[in-house]
């Protein structure tokens, strides 16, 4: 679907764009603090020379409404799972927390927010566990953090050089990172993935057996100890000095066919859920300051969700807003959808809690046409995979999906979804997995998928050093993160004229009062005028490159 916001022709902004008129009222040029460039020619989150605004207007510019206040950003990260601590375990030390610092430290990403699991998702090393796995244990004395300390043995898993690290030490670990630094914001989203079996109907985590495909369904006498078990969560990890930030009540409620851990929760459902249990149970145990998410899932299903959810009074006064997925377009933020949910419910927010390049590498299922593009390769340590229209999602040459879901560039994905989506309301965004192998495992049902860093460690079995890649998308992230930061505003953005859809731009006032710019050029270098406030400034974009200036006007 085409964006109605920000694109532009290329030949008509280059002849109008020295049509400049002076502002009398504004007295001198003022110079970026930074422009950093992330580009298909090599540049990666590089510090780039400063774009100069002047006092004045300009014809055909696209112009930051400074007057127009938006959304208040939550931030960006990536997820801490099971996977990527086992693949943080197969490092030496030193070379984990150098990623770690890359990730989440002030002199790098300095990502100030996360997901993580609670029990068990795809992305576990062998799955299908919960943290209280007493059956009939309503009371959840068999509650523990104990399962996310086990680490992984050397016996079973001859690759893994620090057996005792697991995702608790991974979660500890970025905690302590941000609370080292002079800038703590850090913001924890924790999901299940799934009930404890014994709260389900069919008593499993999932199942693709007996003709059911399916995840099953929370047994209505288990809804106060489902509760009382993401409760449980929360109040575990407060005990080790960590703060959970937002909870949704499961990851993708609608199902995902019994392909690995799930839990089905129908819109009406999740709203009593939320509504009679959740929410009273968070506040009655001195929880009442974490965040409630409803939905998880794709955003073009997400209304079903909002109307039960928001429809009901004690639901929507526990629920802080709706998180959601990319997954239902590899082109499409559904912008929408996104505009009529916060125009019916302009008090709660939309974060985006998941995406990723996923099914990388995978063979083709029955419903693929074109089994041969279907399977990518050639993407670890190879930066022109990630600029090429190479990669595909699960859902990929289908008949059923239609146009939605072609090949895409990696890189313009990331970027593009991020900037559209904060333009329609988004508040942020967090990446799935941080760290992952070269193949993007482990995972236990062999549903791969790609990270922003992407580990090849058999060479430490010779003695030799391993290879981490940090993906270009990569940097795409770090510029957002770095540039947009919890607190910032998103600013309104008029573009004219909007013909071809190869620029993309969003941009924030950051709490100090100066202006943060993100732009995507998706096709040959370009220049147009860009105006903020009183000032103008030509701006060159690269081609295939991703732009941040920061300027205070």
């Amino acid at each position: 679907m085409r964006n109605n916001l920000l694109s532009l022709s290329v030949s008509g902004l280059l002849s109008l764009s020295a049509a400049v008129i002076i502002c009398a009222s504004c007295t001198s040029n003022v110079k970026s603090s930074h422009v950093w460039l992330t580009s298909e020619s090599g540049d990666k989150c590089s510090e780039v020379k400063p774009v100069v605004f002047r006092p004045g207007t300009a014809d055909n510019a696209i112009v930051v409404d400074v007057n127009d206040h938006r959304q208040i950003i939550d931030g960006f990260g990536g997820s801490l799972t099971e996977s990527s601590a086992f693949v943080l375990a197969c490092l030496p030390k030193d070379q984990r927390q150098a990623i770690l610092q890359e990730l989440y430290g002030e002199n790098g990403a300095n990502f100030s927010a996360s997901r993580t699991q609670i029990g068990a998702s795809d992305f576990s090393v062998e799955g299908k566990y919960s943290l209280a796995e007493k059956e009939d244990d309503v009371a959840l004395e068999s509650f523990s953090l104990d399962r996310d300390k086990e680490g992984f043995a050397k016996a079973k898993y001859p690759q893994v050089l620090d057996e005792n690290y697991d995702l608790y030490h991974l979660m500890l670990d970025v905690w302590n990172i941000k609370q080292a630094q002079e800038d703590k914001t850090y913001r924890i989203m924790a999901n299940t993935w799934t009930a404890p079996a014994w709260m389900k109907e069919n008593k499993k985590y999932y199942e693709r057996e007996n003709g059911f495909h399916r995840g099953g369904a929370l047994l209505p006498q288990y809804y106060q100890a489902y509760a009382d078990y993401l409760a449980k969560y929360v109040e575990a990890w407060k005990a080790e000095g960590v703060d959970i930030w937002a909870v949704t009540p499961v990851n993708e409620p609608m199902g995902n066919d019994g392909g690995w851990e799930s839990m089905d929760f129908a819109p009406e459902v999740e709203a009593e859920f939320i509504g009679k249990y959740l929410g009273p149970t968070f506040e009655k145990r001195g929880l009442g300051d974490v965040a409630i998410y409803g939905f998880d899932q794709n955003i073009f299903e997400m209304e079903p969700y909002t109307r039960a959810i928001y429809g009901r009074e004690d639901a929507k006064r526990y629920t802080t807003g709706m998180a959601v997925h990319w997954y239902g377009s590899t082109l499409d933020c559904f912008p929408e959808t996104l505009d009529r949910v916060h125009e019916a419910n302009p008090d709660k927010t939309i974060f985006h809690s998941e995406g990723c390049i996923d099914n990388l590498g995978c063979e083709p299922w029955d419903g693929v046409t074109e089994p041969i593009g279907f399977k990518e390769s050639g993407w670890f340590n190879n930066d022109a995979f990630w600029w090429d229209t190479i990669a595909t999602d699960w859902a990929y040459s289908t008949q059923w999906a239609g146009d939605t879901h072609p090949k895409y560039v990696a890189v313009h994905r990331y970027a593009r979804y991020i900037i559209n989506g904060l333009n329609h309301w988004l508040t942020g965004f967090i990446d799935w997995n941080i760290v992952l192998d070269s193949i993007g495992g482990p995972n236990h049902v062999n549903n791969f998928a790609a990270a922003p860093v992407m580990v090849d460690y058999s060479p430490i079995t010779n003695n030799q050093s391993p290879i981490i890649y940090f993906t270009p998308y990569y940097y795409v992230l770090k510029q957002f993160s770095r540039s947009m930061r919890p607190g910032d505003v998103v600013l309104a953005v008029n573009n004219q004229p909007a013909i071809n859809n190869q620029i993309f731009l969003c941009a924030v006032e950051k709490q100090d009062g100066s202006y943060a710019i993100n732009i995507l050029n998706t096709g040959k270098e370009v220049t147009f005028p860009l105006q903020i406030g009183d000032y103008v400034a030509h701006i060159n974009v690269p081609a295939n490159a991703v732009e941040t200036i920061i300027v205070r006007l």
